[in-house]
């Protein structure tokens, strides 16, 4: 089987975080001898619209330069998809270039494909209808997807990595959130909440002079070594179509406080791997954070179940088996 893989976002160099759970996932269904081609925009002109702050958040102050950038993708795919079997495309823009390919595809839906289609019903509505299989990286966005009238959907999130050890948390404790710092992301809210704890903040964004202390963009070692100190780990998204870093923390077996929207209700089951607070309530955050802070074995039994939810949930070998059988699905479509 050959797959021409379509994104929109794709690493651009060694540590970069844009689209890396594509690339991660490319890498190991290649490794099952799947025959993969990918199609992003390091290989076709972009007109700035595929890095920074993301495709749609570009679109609205450049939307002049959608014409040229489906273009280009456009050629670039219909290329690729000459060979191809199947066509797997992420995001919806990345799916309404794989509607003219000519080939059978599947949609993967992340979450930002909301906003897009709250914006441009039709299109959206259009592409989805066409894929033979939509694939939704959590329970809301399937349910949304199925709202817009795609004929399969199937749930399948990212993947994650499970480290092979639990470190011991730092003293005094840290609260940590990493992740872009944008209103979407609750972390003015967190900021409120925190007053006074050992927030560490690790990322980048239009928010972050506004932000004490934000580190900036960190690489994935770095983030890793924050994940291993942390006490708590907070994701306090307005909207949310899968939190990584909500996966990634818990596969370190760290507690969540996240709001209770979208993606994030698939990984913290309150009071199971984590709390669940409303979105936009700084109280409820810090009420959460100091349940945690103030009680070691409610932490550390918490941490412990997420650490076992999120490699069930998320492993890596399961979602390889389901993406492939969704492959074939597509194909006798």
């Amino acid at each position: 089987m050959k797959v021409a893989v379509l994104t929109t976002s794709y690493p651009r160099f060694e540590g970069d975080f844009a689209g890396k759970f594509v690339a991660d996932a490319v890498e190991r269904i290649r490794a099952r001898g799947v025959e993969v081609e990918v199609v992003s925009p390091l290989g076709f002109r972009h007109f700035g619209l595929a890095y920074g702050r993301g495709v749609v958040p570009n679109l609205k102050r450049r939307p002049f330069a959608a014409p040229f950038f489906l273009g280009s993708m456009l050629w670039a795919a219909r290329r690729a998809a000459r060979s191809a079997d199947v066509v797997h495309a992420h995001w919806l823009p990345a799916g309404a270039v794989a509607v003219f390919c000519g080939r059978p595809f599947v949609l993967t839906v992340h979450g930002t494909d909301l906003e897009l289609a709250r914006r441009a019903p039709r299109l959206a509505r259009r592409v989805l209808r066409r894929a033979g299989v939509v694939v939704a990286v959590s329970q809301a966005l399937a349910h949304e997807a199925e709202r817009l009238g795609a004929r399969s959907v199937r749930v399948i999130p990212n993947g994650v990595d499970v480290p092979a050890a639990i470190e011991p948390e730092a003293e005094p404790p840290e609260v940590l959130f990493a992740g872009r710092l944008s209103a979407e992301k609750g972390v003015l809210e967190l900021v409120e909440a925190a007053d006074g704890l050992n927030l560490v903040v690790a990322g980048d964004g239009p928010l972050r002079s506004r932000i004490p202390g934000a580190r900036g963009f960190v690489p994935a070692a770095e983030l890793d070594r924050l994940y291993g100190r942390a006490a708590v780990v907070v994701c306090p998204s307005r909207r949310d179509g899968f939190n990584l870093v909500c996966a990634e923390a818990m596969a370190h077996g760290r507690p969540v406080v996240a709001s209770a929207v979208g993606g994030l209700l698939d990984l913290v089951i309150d009071g199971e791997t984590g709390i669940r607070v409303p979105p936009r309530e700084p109280a409820a955050l810090r009420a959460a954070i100091d349940r945690l802070l103030g009680d070691d074995d409610l932490r550390h039994r918490l941490g412990a179940a997420a650490r076992d939810h999120v490699a069930r949930l998320c492993d890596w070998e399961r979602i390889v088996d389901a993406t492939i059988a969704v492959y074939e699905e597509a194909l006798t479509d």
